[in-house]
């Protein structure tokens, strides 16, 4: 009988890293039935000539758990060639919840990973309290990727402890046996993991810091002992490394691992203040790999950083009183407002971060903002910079970021680097990727909807890192699907061979390429998001089932939930 697909004439770059070679991938049944030359016809085809014929990519850091409840296409991830996404990370999530207590996770969610609570609060429909009759929900819709949830602390933690957990109060005994045992029950419901925050920058828009901050050694110990009494899932962490310093914080965390004996991704990026520490944490992971511990740190292909503009949700000005006052205004309106000159003197005269629901970001240097142009731009030379600018125009760095806010009708942005640019060059990022021990990732799909765009993470990998830069296709291949696979627990995906699980993609690596973000305008309630779309592939496969083809949905709707086989 013929084949449901064959994709013919390609070049199969089958997630190892080994060498691509032309053949014939054949599929059936949702699952690859053979790789070789001049496969019998299907009864559908894809001419892959000239293409790249990969395996579907695996993300594991992004944040769709509410996305998911109510978008079928899970977009950027889909549109970037991901086909399965571990979701839940940083310690934030939805279940467990107690009735009553759903804005408290919304609240959190809404701060820590920039999703509106109105988005939320509409999209959402809390028909779950445990986090077993979540898997339930999400197992019940259908979407164009495979999804995996992770266990998340804060909402764990505010189940049991409710307003002790918000007031960051130590645990006791019977609170850390009470989530042991929540987090058992998920894992055994399917749950793949479970994540914590320890980084001061995750908060409520109010400031209120997330509820796992300052949980101590024994909670976590004891709550990764659910892991071991499983047999099944990771840890996923997000640290400061600050208190009392990094070395110390990995030595308690690396004790956390040894004590529960499964795997734990942490994520690593270069920070701007502390330039150097990421290099000790590598050192340490680096160390605790060699001696048997899988400690292994996550990091992004190019700077994390914010997209600032009159479109999205930030902007140098947004807590300036006189722009509050136009800030509700269609972006038109608003540059015709923001044009007046004596608007302008205002809003260039006010405080501009004490009112900011986002004063970190508010405060960003002018020395680290750029125009950010077409074709996107994420290795800006420092001389480009706001700073630079206005020092060549004898003006302030607030006038030139202004201006630039206003030109194009205020469609543009302003690319402002947070991590993994500190010497203005991409040099973190390119040492961390020939460490094999480090896992590439970090896009946070489905987050940050207002001012990041960084879901585009495995398409940059590619057509930078390959194309510019020089790195073998198939080492890159491999870093985003049968490693990232492999560090999720996941068996049978990842690698293109018979057996294994038909997620793939058809790949045009001469037009791959990133287009500039737009804004869309269609979450639940409004509600806007950043989206950066691609060019180059020709085909997603999910299951066996064609689900874009040159960027466009198709309708199939294959994906499913994930459960890990505990």
């Amino acid at each position: 009988m013929a084949e449901d697909l064959v994709i013919r004439g390609g070049t199969i770059v089958d997630g190892t890293g080994k060498p691509g070679f032309a053949a014939d991938l054949a599929v059936s049944g949702g699952r690859i039935t053979a790789i070789g030359p001049d496969l019998p016809p299907g009864r559908k085809e894809i001419d892959a000539t000239g293409r790249l014929v990969t395996p579907g990519f695996v993300d594991i850091h992004t944040h769709y758990d509410g996305q998911a409840v109510w978008d079928s296409h899970l977009a950027p991830s889909a549109i970037h060639g991901v086909t399965t996404a571990v979701m839940g990370n940083c310690g934030v999530g939805f279940a467990p919840v107690h009735p009553g207590q759903e804005m408290k996770l919304i609240e959190l969610m809404e701060g820590v990973e920039d999703i509106p609570a109105p988005v939320l609060s509409q999209g959402l429909n809390f028909t779950w309290e445990s986090f077993s009759q979540y898997l339930a929900v999400l197992e019940g819709k259908p979407r164009d990727i495979d999804i995996c949830a992770l266990v998340p602390h804060a909402a764990v933690r505010v189940y049991v402890m409710g307003e002790r957990a918000l007031a960051l109060e130590p645990a006791n005994q019977a609170d850390i046996a009470a989530m042991r045992q929540i987090v058992a029950e998920a894992v055994r419901a399917g749950a793949f993991g479970f994540s914590t925050s320890r980084t001061i920058s995750h908060k409520t828009l109010a400031g209120d810091p997330t509820p796992t901050l300052r949980a101590q050694e024994d909670e976590l110990t004891g709550i990764a002992m659910a892991l071991k009494e499983v047999g099944a899932g990771f840890l996923e962490v997000v640290s400061d490394f600050n208190l009392p310093d990094a070395a110390t914080e990995f030595a308690m965390l690396r004790r956390v691992v040894e004590a529960c004996g499964r795997p734990m991704v942490f994520s690593l990026t270069q920070r701007h203040d502390r330039t150097e520490v990421w290099k000790e944490l590598l050192a340490l992971s680096n160390k605790a790999a060699a001696e048997g511990v899988s400690m292994r740190p996550v990091f992004p292909p190019r700077p994390i950083g914010i997209l600032m503009g009159l479109l999205g949700s930030q902007n140098p000005f947004s807590g300036a009183p006189s722009y509050k006052a136009v800030a509700h205004l269609p972006v038109p309106e608003r540059v015709a407002a923001m044009r007046d000159p004596a608007t302008r003197a205002r809003i260039l005269g006010e405080d501009r971060i004490a009112g900011s629901n986002f004063p970190l970001i508010t405060r960003l240097s002018f020395e680290r903002m750029f125009p950010f142009g077409d074709p996107p731009d994420y290795a800006p030379p420092r001389e480009t910079s706001v700073a630079a600018e206005a020092a060549r125009q004898g003006s302030s760095p607030e006038e030139v970021a202004y201006d630039m806010l206003l030109a194009n009708e205020g469609r543009n942005f302003l690319f402002c680097p947070l991590t993994n640019y500190a010497d203005y060059t991409l040099g973190a990022s390119a040492e961390l990727l020939r460490h094999p021990n480090t896992i590439v990732g970090l896009s946070d799909g489905g987050a940050h909807v207002g001012f990041i765009s960084d879901g585009s993470f495995p398409t940059f990998l590619l057509s930078y890192w390959g194309k510019q830069r020089g790195v073998p296709i198939e080492e890159l291949i491999r870093r985003q699907t049968s490693d990232t696979a492999h560090a999720a627990c996941l068996s049978d995906r990842g690698v293109l061979k018979p057996g294994m699980r038909a997620d793939i993609n058809v790949i045009d690596l001469d037009e791959l390429a990133l287009d500039r973000p737009g804004m869309l305008y269609d979450l639940p309630a409004g509600g806007r998001r950043l989206m950066q779309r691609a060019r180059g592939y020709d085909a997603t496969i999910v299951a066996g089932e064609v689900t874009y083809r040159r960027g466009e949905a198709t309708g199939a709707l294959p994906g499913k939930l994930v459960r890990c086989a505990a």
